[in-house]
């Protein structure tokens, strides 16, 4: 069983045993957040603008990466350049994943999260690299303020791994994890071919045949002061890139050129995310983008995330082919995929404080 998360009542120091947020926010006497949730943000955090009004996110179209012209792949290949440079996340369409499939897939994890506190704790972890991971905040054993979400993160590859429930989780799963993880491959061989490598450049260094996909799963309930709480506080991620889908409500905001944006929810399209090893396997050419999830009175939300990264044991360096030690040495100490991830774990989840720990 995973530690309990230590809620406070917002009308007593006593501590609860509220296991989740979900469970949490069903409370009848929940009328204000346990101060155990109040989030300070920087004073920089404040600045948010509309995408509709200023920098509209890229888009970039899948099918012309794969299926077009020679011309219209290499324009693609361009447009994604620019946006790994500019943005370090893009809007991608015209995908190979089913708008039916990706609805099937957002529904069985909103029923699995749906599922009984104590059948959802049967998958309860504590190591970082458990194959089914279960529980609620970052990391509740060190975090000074508590996260309003609940996770599930899962092991898809190089061995698939499953919840038992709900009953037909496995089969949907294993079937977006296959045509996801296709995606991702594909995608990574438009952004070697954008830094001037060959199309399988990243794929062969970063040992892909055996590369880490795990599907990452964030569940957001309504929260009674959503101004005070967080959903996930301003952070990069670890891996090469992340392909995420939302249930339609918004609550995803990125950095860019020092204001936070709201990335809305589009249906059919992922948001594909740069992610930390990028960053370092580029040398800081494409830099991972800081994000951060807010939280609604009104809604729940739920993001589901698809991480593509190197294999556990792959040491992850800038490429050499990128790297002049006089004019562009190297910016990033090599590390192993495993040990990145437990340092993140050991570390608060804020800012690019694990990326930050590898820099020169």
């Amino acid at each position: 069983m995973a530690s309990t998360a230590p809620e406070v009542s917002p009308k007593s120091n006593k501590r609860n045993s509220f296991t989740s947020v979900k469970e949490l926010s069903q409370s009848p006497e929940l009328t204000s957040i346990p101060s155990s949730y109040t989030f300070t943000p920087n004073q920089d955090d404040e600045i948010v603008t509309d995408p509709d009004k200023d920098d509209p996110i890229p888009i970039i179209d899948y099918s012309l990466m794969v299926t077009g012209t020679p011309d219209q792949r290499a324009n693609t290949i361009h447009d994604i350049k620019k946006a790994c440079e500019q943005w370090g996340i893009f809007m991608l369409i015209n995908h190979s994943v089913s708008k039916c499939l990706m609805e099937k897939m957002v529904d069985e994890v909103l029923t699995f999260f749906n599922l009984k506190e104590e059948e959802k704790q049967e998958y309860a972890g504590k190591q970082v690299i458990d194959p089914i991971r279960y529980g609620t905040s970052f990391n509740v054993s060190m975090d000074k303020v508590l996260f309003w979400r609940d996770f599930l993160k899962i092991v898809v590859h190089p061995e698939f791994h499953s919840p038992d429930k709900p009953a037909g989780f496995r089969d949907t799963c294993e079937e977006y994890c296959r045509r996801t993880w296709k995606v991702g491959r594909e995608l990574l061989k438009g952004i070697s071919e954008s830094l001037g490598l060959e199309a399988n450049y990243i794929d062969r260094t970063m040992n892909m045949d055996s590369g880490l996909q795990m599907i990452a799963a964030n569940l957001y309930p309504p929260c009674p002061q959503p101004e005070l709480a967080m959903g996930i506080p301003p952070h990069s991620d670890h891996g090469l890139l992340n392909l995420l889908m939302q249930n339609g409500v918004s609550g995803l905001q990125v950095l860019h050129n020092g204001k936070w944006i709201n990335v809305t929810s589009t249906p059919n399209c992922f948001i594909v995310i740069v992610s930390d090893h990028l960053e370092i396997m580029s040398n800081g050419k494409y830099r991972s983008v800081l994000h951060r999830a807010v939280v609604s009175n009104k809604a729940t939300r739920m993001s589901l995330a698809v991480v593509i990264a190197p294999s556990l044991d792959t040491l992850v360096e800038p490429a050499s082919e990128l790297v002049d030690n006089q004019s562009n040495p190297p910016a990033y100490v090599g590390m192993k995929h495993r040990d990145y991830m437990e340092l993140q774990r050991s570390n608060q989840l804020y800012g690019k404080s694990v990326l930050n720990k590898v820099k020169i």
